[in-house]
């Protein structure tokens, strides 16, 4: 590790980042680059790694079995609250990039992230230590400029706001890999997997596919050959950020409500589902109507997509996945209806995007025991009351009647399937519940 120069500091370290950044740096031609890593606040990851000089397992899940390689990109780690070090790592003059996975919580009001990143740049001003990027990795459309709102947010000096306009650039990102959470059982299967590292109590495990598309917004500052590794530089995110909202989140969130309603637990059980299934694709297509993107590059997402849901070695659970439709069908299936009037007003509401507000419907109606999201309607709720919700303007009669029609179509076709899948796994859960050792995992995407 000696050899890598801690160019990175980067902070809310975790699994995602793990299989991500790191994991795109450790494989970067050229200069050898480290991560100076810093934890949200407690010291457990931090301490964790520091015991096993910061290397760890990343555990890649295919669907034909896990492959091992010990990254050891990370050359520091430290608990957040250690502001002391927070602040000389950002003002060292070999720091050119500061990276963030701090969940979309960390740039609202009240978060302490862009109070902590103005007093890294604060001790970086003073100390004379140049230009710097910040980058977020976070699931957030123009990521970039939201990074830069909340740190703004966070100064109250005129001055140090100037330095930053002057110094400080803020490229935006789109990032894509599926890392469950790390269980007892993968710590334990590192002793029989080949290359794993010896006594690993921290390995990260992650999907096969891996995506990072980089705005080129960083205005001759040094950083790591990224490209080299497989990253994606261009002028603008703002495509490929829809891709993955529409395509990927948009599907993820049919796939939960439908999935659901037919007695799933899983994305592999669900897009297994014929139903399910072509629902999705019918969501794609209009989807890939409106996407600004050569459609070879649409139709090979899609393709990858599949290939990724029906991974059954990945659990992406779709209760998980089902919280918070009020805030996510917006972005990620109504934002493409919109695109779809926007171009052909006499075009309609698509099937796809009509199933899925169905779906959330009957889902918050018939199973709100399922229900974890505070802006969703109640249980006794209409059409008009999720319309309200998500689109209050497309509350018309043609997208009324389409809705309504989609879920007619869900209740015909779901109840005798839910219930005989219900049923099926009731029986197999009887039948091996000695055996039984899977829980519900975390995903970050």
């Amino acid at each position: 590790m000696t050899d890598r120069r801690p160019g990175i500091v980067h902070l809310g370290v975790g699994a995602f980042a793990r299989a991500h950044l790191a994991w795109y740096t450790a494989h970067a031609t050229g200069e050898p680059w480290g991560i100076t890593a810093f934890t949200g606040r407690s010291a457990t990851v931090a301490d964790a790694l520091g015991a096993q000089e910061c290397r760890y397992t990343l555990v890649t899940r295919a669907a034909s079995g896990d492959e091992a390689e010990v990254v050891d990109t990370i050359v520091a780690a430290h608990p957040g609250s250690d502001e002391a070090a927070w602040r000389h790592a950002v003002a060292s003059p070999e720091t050119t990039v500061v990276t963030l996975t701090v969940t979309e919580q960390g740039y609202r009001s009240g978060s302490d992230v862009p109070a902590r990143l103005a007093a890294g740049l604060d001790a970086r001003r003073a100390a004379g230590a140049g230009r710097i990027a910040l980058v977020s990795l976070d699931n957030l459309t123009h990521n970039g400029d939201v990074l830069r709102d909340a740190v703004a947010s966070a100064v109250s000096d005129p001055a140090l706001q100037d330095w930053i306009d002057a110094n400080v650039a803020f490229p935006s990102s789109m990032v894509d890999r599926i890392t469950p959470a790390t269980t007892d059982v993968d710590v334990t299967a590192l002793a029989e997997l080949p290359g794993a590292l010896d006594g690993d109590r921290v390995p990260v495990v992650t999907e096969p596919f891996a995506e990072w598309v980089l705005e080129d917004g960083f205005a001759g500052l040094d950083r790591p050959a990224w490209e080299t590794a497989g990253v994606r530089i261009v002028d603008d995110v703002t495509p490929f950020e829809q891709r993955k909202l529409w395509l990927l989140n948009g599907s993820h969130s049919l796939l939960a409500y439908l999935g659901l309603l037919r007695g799933h637990d899983t994305v592999a059980a669900a897009i297994d589902d014929p139903t399910c299934r072509t629902a999705v694709e019918e969501l794609w297509d209009e989807a890939a109507a409106e996407l600004p993107l050569p459609g070879p590059e649409v139709d090979a997402a899609r393709t990858a997509l599949v290939e990724r849901f029906r991974n059954p070695r990945i659990r992406h659970t779709l209760r998980q996945i089902a919280s918070g439709g009020s805030q996510k069908l917006p972005v990620r299936v109504v934002d493409v209806l919109r695109h779809r009037l926007a171009r052909d007003p006499s075009a309609g509401i698509g099937p796809g995007a009509a199933t899925a507000l169905a779906a959330w419907w009957l889902h918050v109606t018939t199973q709100p025991d399922l229900v974890d999201d505070a802006g969703a309607p109640g249980a006794d709720s209409d059409v008009h009351d999720v319309l309200r919700v998500v689109a209050p303007d497309l509350d018309t009669t043609p997208v009324v009647a389409a809705i309504t029609a989609a879920a007619d179509r869900i209740r015909a076709a779901g109840t005798g399937a839910r219930d005989r899948i219900r049923a099926t796994s009731t029986a197999s859960a009887s039948a091996t519940a000695t055996d039984r050792t899977s829980t519900d995992e975390g995903v970050t995407a």
